[in-house]
């Protein structure tokens, strides 16, 4: 059965740092992704990760956010740098066998979500 659960979520000020983790178990050989989801808005793709260690990311987050990956561990990070009040969201990762946000959206297995909320 594949679990994704992640952590590291929490209330900082606009300017700070945050590393959200999520860790995989009961799949191998996968593209890994965070989303983000702000109350009323639809659910967005920040950035993704192959199992290479390629990644891409959204241009909103380009040269603040880093995505990585430890496979040894099955974890995906998220370091992210700069927060912004409009980083504010509960985040989500996905995995599967997809290598694109869109089909990994629509086909993915999802975690619960950690809530990432940033002040002015």
């Amino acid at each position: 059965q594949v679990r994704l659960v992640e952590s590291g979520g929490g209330s900082v000020q606009a300017g700070d740092s945050l590393r959200l983790s999520c860790a995989a178990s009961g799949i191998t050989f996968y593209t890994m992704a965070w989303f983000r989801q702000a109350p009323g808005m639809e659910r967005e793709g920040v950035a993704i990760i192959d199992d290479s260690g390629r990644a891409k990311y959204a241009d909103s987050v380009k040269g603040r956010f880093i995505i990585s990956r430890d496979n040894a561990k099955n974890t995906m990070y998220l370091q992210m740098n700069n927060l912004k009040p409009d980083d504010t969201a509960m985040y989500y990762c996905a995995a599967g066998s997809q290598t694109t946000l869109a089909s990994l959206q629509i086909h993915g297995v999802w975690g619960q979500g950690t809530q990432v909320t940033v002040s002015s």
